[in-house]
């Protein structure tokens, strides 16, 4: 990719954005209702992903009701809570200081949608613990309006299978392949612009980071020392001797300590800004990217691999790491394995 999102000027925009819904609505009103959220923003979706954050909420504290005296799990308490939703969903009255985190995130979840969707995409697919519920999945995707149509064929399919869970590999397997099949394009961008510019001028522009390409690396130039044609001749069976080379066997491939640590190099670090954790930096692309080239499909090989980076403390631990694990497989010439070193470097250096 030659360019990345940036969640902070996305963050940044949601924050002017809310400022201003939320000035002109709380005005003259103290709390706003269901009906009211549903048509608050002129993005629909918006106002959806705040009606789906409720639902989260009413889901996550019905999971905690636990109890030693009463069945919480009997088919009619089941009915009465689902009714008491039904009914709560017809009586949300929220303040402004409640609902301004709620509107920031759905904003933000907006903006990633329409002009990330393939990050997006891996957040939701993602799930909790590498995991991919059905259920859950099912009702993220009830309340999506734009780019919606790869996960819904996504859905479909694990209906067609009968599961319930999956794991982050199958997951992404199965988005890969649907990609692939429908030839996705995300949605125009344009009518979203004018919509969100109409409350707050937005230029889209400022959402993205450049990413410098990756710097091409040199083999190591061995200096030999003068030869003496008297003494020290190389044997003649180690030359071709209609080429005048030598064998490519009998060349050795730069390390990845060679790659990282060669003299005279830039540092990556002159370009990029060093990195919290690598896993919070990658994009869905570089995930199938990396998965697909670097670790021959397997997701779950290349989360592991990522986890235990993350959790060593310097360089040259890594360095041993993806030495002694992966490198022997990979191509070190690659533009996969240099955007995965730049990677390592920026979480290190």
């Amino acid at each position: 990719m030659d360019e990345k999102i940036s969640l902070e000027a996305i963050a940044r925009y949601g924050d002017a954005y809310t400022a201003k819904i939320l000035n002109t609505f709380f005005s003259s009103k103290e709390k706003i209702s269901g009906p009211e959220i549903l048509t608050l923003c002129n993005v629909q979706q918006v106002n959806l992903f705040v009606i789906s954050e409720l639902f989260k909420t009413w889901k996550g504290e019905t999971t905690k009701l636990k109890s030693s005296y009463f069945d919480y799990e009997n088919p009619e308490v089941k009915e009465s809570l689902e009714q008491l939703m039904s009914v709560l969903s017809k009586n949300i009255a929220i303040d402004r200081t409640h609902f301004e985190p709620l509107l920031k995130k759905a904003v933000s979840q907006t903006l990633l949608l329409v002009f990330d969707p393939y990050d997006f995409f891996a957040m939701i697919i993602t799930g909790q613990n590498n995991k991919l519920g059905l259920a859950a999945f099912k009702e993220e995707i009830r309340y999506l309006k734009v780019n919606k149509a790869p996960l819904e064929k996504m859905l479909q399919k694990l209906e067609e299978k009968g599961v319930k869970e999956i794991s982050g590999n199958e997951a992404f397997s199965i988005l890969d392949q649907i990609l692939e099949e429908v030839g996705f394009n995300p949605e125009d961008v344009e009518e979203y612009l004018e919509r969100f510019s109409a409350v707050v001028p937005l230029d889209a522009n400022k959402f993205y980071v450049a990413k410098t390409e990756p710097q091409p690396i040199a083999k190591p130039v061995k200096e030999e020392p003068p030869v003496d044609t008297q003494k020290n001749q190389a044997p003649e069976k180690n030359v071709n001797k209609s080429t005048g080379k030598i064998p490519v066997q009998a060349q050795a491939s730069p390390t990845v300590n060679d790659t990282l640590t060669r003299s005279g190099r830039q540092s990556l670090v002159d370009n990029f800004q060093k990195i919290a954790k690598i896993k919070d930096s990658l994009t869905i692309n570089q995930k199938f990217m990396f998965t697909k080239v670097l670790f021959h499909g397997d997701f779950e090989l290349f989360s592991k691999a990522i986890d235990h980076l993350d959790k060593l403390d310097d360089m040259k631990a890594a360095v041993r790491y993806i030495e002694n694990e992966h490198s022997a497989a990979w191509d070190n010439e690659s533009e996969e394995y240099h955007e995965f070193m730049e990677l390592v470097e920026k979480r290190f250096t």
